[in-house]
């Protein structure tokens, strides 16, 4: 038991390694129970969050649990629980929010009920700027605090009600060590001279926010290792697509749990060779697991072997994605390998600097790099001596 009133510091000397103890937290669950919540928010001007969602066991995505920690005090709250939420959201878009791993979260809540977070500080993005090794909650509280987190919960269902005390101990350590987490990451970046990058790197975060998550593309149904497919096999894909989906959403499923991509695929592959909608869908062996779902199936595989290939919609490219000429391609090396020095200088990840993609977009039109990148980065690009060459003949 001495090892657990160690300083942080002394315990990451010695190596020793405990389970966190949950702290105390307040489960609103209840009409009525989120006022002391909009009173404390009231307060303060900063709230560390953290949402549990379930998209593996209903067809669309549902924030199931949101966890605050306001003052020192941690409130969990049954998101599924008949409550009015939309004070809760407004007040909360005025606040400063401490974060991990913010993305996800940020483009689940603005595609539910529009919000839009006012600042954020996310430690993830914080870690990756500081080049850790594991920017994952659980890995900077174990590097950090000689925590060890339990991953147990991490696949849990949280529709399911009601919330087990093992769940909500879970869900209360997320947000329970984030000021004290951000905290010594500011000090470190402070030191590097990085605060205004993660501040870029936040503001971008929240903007991607705002476009949500990806909807009603008409070429979503051209899933991985589609593009080997060509005619009528295209066409078989896209119908049985659309009646996954169809029966997904009828169903409260995921998609993937009526009927997994290999599948999909498999019956657009034979779709060619075999030309029948029976013989089709007997490839897959539906009807051992689900005999009432045999007739829809072939129904939809009928409509893709007769549908035109030639109406099928089209790719949609976006930004410019000709190929690169030789000298492109040269000016292009030359960026990735003094990008490649000095990220090795700085002690950061390559790809924080600039991604594959960007190399290529700054090689076509070296002046429009601020059209997709950071201020930060286009500092740190036109530093290199290859661009500051430009794209000339070598």
């Amino acid at each position: 038991m001495i090892k657990r009133f160690l300083p942080v510091g002394a315990r990451r000397l010695l190596g020793v390694k405990l389970k966190p103890e949950p702290p105390a937290y307040e489960l609103l669950d209840q009409p009525g129970q989120l006022q002391p919540l909009l009173d404390d928010l009231d307060r303060v001007e900063e709230v560390a969050l953290d949402t549990e969602a379930d998209n593996m066991n209903c067809y669309r995505t549902k924030i199931c649990l949101l966890q605050f920690l306001i003052d020192g005090k941690v409130y969990l709250v049954d998101a599924l629980a008949p409550m009015d939420f939309d004070p809760l959201y407004e007040k909360l878009a005025d606040k400063h929010l401490l974060m991990h791993g913010s993305d996800y979260d940020l483009r689940l809540l603005h595609d539910l009920n529009g919000f839009e977070a006012k600042s954020i500080f996310d430690t993830m993005l914080a870690a990756q700027l500081l080049n850790r090794q594991k920017v994952g909650l659980a890995g900077l509280m174990e590097d950090y605090f000689g925590l060890v987190m339990s991953k147990e919960s991490q696949k849990a269902n949280w529709s399911r009600r009601p919330l087990t005390k093992k769940l909500l101990d879970y869900a209360s350590l997320d947000v329970w060590h984030l000021p004290e987490l951000r905290d010594l990451l500011t000090k470190q970046l402070r030191k590097l001279g990085r605060m205004d990058w993660l501040e870029q790197q936040c503001r971008r975060q929240i903007e991607a926010g705002l476009v949500g998550f990806p909807s009603g593309d008409e070429n979503a149904w051209r899933i991985g290792k589609s593009e080997k497919l060509r005619g009528v096999c295209l066409c078989v894909l896209q119908a049985v697509w659309q009646w996954r989906e169809t029966q997904a959403e009828r169903l409260d499923t995921p998609p993937f749990k009526v009927c997994n991509n290999r599948l999909l695929l498999q019956m657009a592959g034979a779709a060619e060779e075999l030309g029948n909608a029976d013989a089709i869908v007997s490839t897959i062996h539906l009807g051992r697991r689900h005999p009432r779902l045999v007739k829809s199936l072939t129904a939809a595989v009928n409509r893709g072997l007769k549908t035109d290939p030639s109406t099928l919609p089209r790719r949609k490219r976006r930004g410019d994605h000709r190929p690169l000429s030789p000298k492109e391609l040269s000016f292009q090396d030359r960026l990735k390998a003094d990008r490649d020095k000095l990220a090795t200088k700085l002690e950061l990840d390559a790809t924080l600097i600039a991604n594959r993609a960007q190399l290529a977009q700054i090689a076509r039109s070296p002046d429009a790099m601020d059209e997709h990148m950071l201020p930060w980065q286009c500092e740190l690009i036109a530093s290199l001596p290859a661009y500051q060459a430009g794209p000339a003949d070598t």
